[in-house]
């Protein structure tokens, strides 16, 4: 654990005022416990997340990449990448987060409770976000390989940006026919995510990204002018 948070540390220096401004309505928020618990949508067994809120500003941090969980986490296993990888991610891997927007995988955040979907009163959280978001990552060069779900996906929006690749999921069932993978689909981005981390490279072009990714046994492909396709 470090330090309590530090807004001018965060990747993407410009989202700072929108940054701040969320966490206060979200911290205004977590006042009112009911209306935490509908706008997070909080289970019986979850109503800790609403101090969490509150003192999201208070409590101590750690990277993203450490701090966030779920299966795409879980499958990239940040505690056992190497210091290399851990390098790498932290120059190359960019974390959607709904409270945040884009910031660095390396970039110290406290524990909290915010998705795409949560309703935060005031404000919308695409409209938020979008334009400051996706003017983030438009402003990054070379090659962009979108791994987010469609929901993160509409906080910060990369239609326009050149040589920028939306990650779809497909597995092949036993009567030969492809369908799209839901849960998971995270398990295996983060397994790809974890492997391109190891590798360490930058990539120029999507096809030297797919050419690489077969080589390293994943059924990556182009399908599409702006998408690749992960097949398992």
């Amino acid at each position: 654990m470090d330090a309590r948070l530090d807004l001018a540390s965060l990747r993407f220096a410009k989202l700072r005022p929108r940054r701040a401004e969320l966490i206060r309505a979200v911290r205004t928020l977590a006042r009112d416990p009911e209306a935490t618990i509908a706008a997070l949508k909080l289970g019986r067994t979850q109503h800790d997340e609403i101090s969490r809120n509150r003192r999201l500003t208070l409590s101590p941090t750690m990277p993203a990449l450490d701090r966030y969980t779920g299966v795409l986490f879980d499958a990239i296993d940040a505690p056992s990448l190497t210091p290399a990888a851990r390098q790498f991610a932290g120059q190359h891997l960019i974390v959607q987060s709904a409270l945040f927007g884009p910031i660095g995988a390396l970039d110290h955040v406290p524990a909290y409770r915010l998705s795409h979907d949560s309703r935060v009163p005031g404000f919308a959280l695409k409209k938020h976000w979008a334009p400051g978001g996706s003017r983030a990552l438009a402003d990054e060069p070379g090659l962009l390989l979108d791994f987010r779900s469609e929901g993160y996906v509409a906080l910060s929006p990369v239609d326009a940006r050149p040589n920028s690749y939306f990650l779809r999921v497909n597995a092949v069932g036993p009567d030969g026919e492809v369908r799209a993978l839901n849960h998971f689909n995270k398990t295996a981005k983060g397994r790809l995510t974890r492997a391109l981390l190891e590798a360490g490279l930058d990539f120029d072009t999507v096809d030297d990204a797919v050419d690489w990714a077969r080589g390293a046994g994943f059924a990556l492909g182009r399908t599409a002018p702006a998408e690749i396709t992960l097949t398992v």
